[in-house]
């Protein structure tokens, strides 16, 4: 089998090599999974060039998204069978319930990850995916679209039919929060600064899309759109606070995911104070989450939006495009 690694976090793409192993055994709990697909998210180039918050091992084999076949099961495994298809949680421990500092170590991390032909997991730390799925499709979730299942739902109250919520940008946990949000019976408002792709968030849904290029107060127009209400859910991928607070309706949830656009402001404490707004840090999911993200993807038939898939031996392209490219969806590699 063959497995890539990085040298170290910061090493970049020259970092990334591919090596020969055997074929590990699976022990007592776990299970042997042949890789079929793995995906790359924001978090990835993070690890690459030593921007990644939490700790990353010497050597690792990054990618914490993957997708493949159960081949082989060790004692004592009833969580899963030989011939299952399957998704690696990001946190191999977080079972359900809070976050915690015990659940820290994560995939293409502090532990192996997935961009590898064959890896051994602990068998409670895998999920069924949805049976209409392509491995392709199913290795685009553990770490996106928990993200977005997350930030709709993981706040106790949740989305409800008629709530109106804010996704930013074309980014993959943009795209699922949207196609979550409208599935769910929410009112979508996409923001964008390409008219292009405004276009193609309508198709996925959004009933109305505001072109931040063009209207810079995006937040205002929010509010115009809402007859001057503001959102009842704001899904801020950019880490752009400030304005957020700006779009949101009295009482309503901010779920903070990340900060991946331009230079953060200041949020003003007077205005979070004013709206009466929740903000909730999201990072990621439980795997009880990940199980009910599944039956509701499955439920309503939805699918991942796929940029383009490379081949395995191609993987630091797939790095290079998914990083230089704007891609509009995941970007993938398929394993042999």
């Amino acid at each position: 089998m063959r497995s890539y690694h990085l040298s170290h976090s910061g090493a970049g793409l020259s970092g990334l090599t591919v090596r020969e192993h055997a074929i590990p055994a699976p022990g007592p709990g776990q299970a042997l999974v042949a890789v079929r697909a793995t995906s790359l998210s924001f978090r990835e180039l993070m690890v690459l060039d030593g921007s990644y918050v939490l700790p990353v091992k010497p050597d690792v084999v990054p990618v914490s998204d993957g997708a493949g076949e159960v081949v082989g099961v060790g004692p004592g495994v009833d969580a899963v069978r030989v011939g299952d298809r399957v998704a690696a949680t990001l946190f191999p421990s977080w079972q359900d319930g809070p976050f915690a500092v015990e659940h820290l170590a994560q995939r293409g991390g502090s532990l192996d990850g997935m961009l590898t032909e064959f890896t051994v997991a602990d068998a409670d730390s895998l999920v069924t995916v949805p049976a209409h799925l392509t491995y392709a499709e199913a290795a685009t979730l553990p770490c996106v679209a928990v993200t977005a299942w997350n930030a709709l739902t993981g706040d106790g109250t949740g989305v409800r039919p008629g709530d109106t919520v804010v996704v930013q940008g074309s980014g993959g946990v943009s795209l699922f929060a949207l196609q979550f949000a409208e599935a769910l019976g929410a009112r979508v408002i996409a923001t964008t600064g390409s008219p292009a792709r405004a276009a193609r968030l309508r198709d996925l849904g959004a009933d109305a899309v505001v072109d931040y290029t063009a209207t810079p107060d995006w937040a205002g127009e929010v509010r115009a759109l809402t007859g001057g209400r503001g959102a009842d859910r704001v899904v801020d991928v950019a880490g752009l606070l400030h304005e957020s607070v700006r779009a949101i309706a009295l009482a309503g949830t901010i779920a903070c995911v990340g900060f991946t656009g331009r230079t953060p402001q200041p949020l003003d404490p007077q205005a979070l104070f004013a709206s009466g707004a929740t903000v909730r840090s999201v990072a990621v999911g439980s795997r009880a989450q990940f199980t009910a993200m599944n039956a509701f993807i499955e439920k309503h038939g939805l699918r991942p939006v796929i940029d383009r898939a490379f081949p395995f031996d191609e993987a630091v392209d797939a790095y290079r495009h998914y990083a230089t490219g704007s891609p509009f969806g995941k970007v993938v590699v398929s394993h042999p």
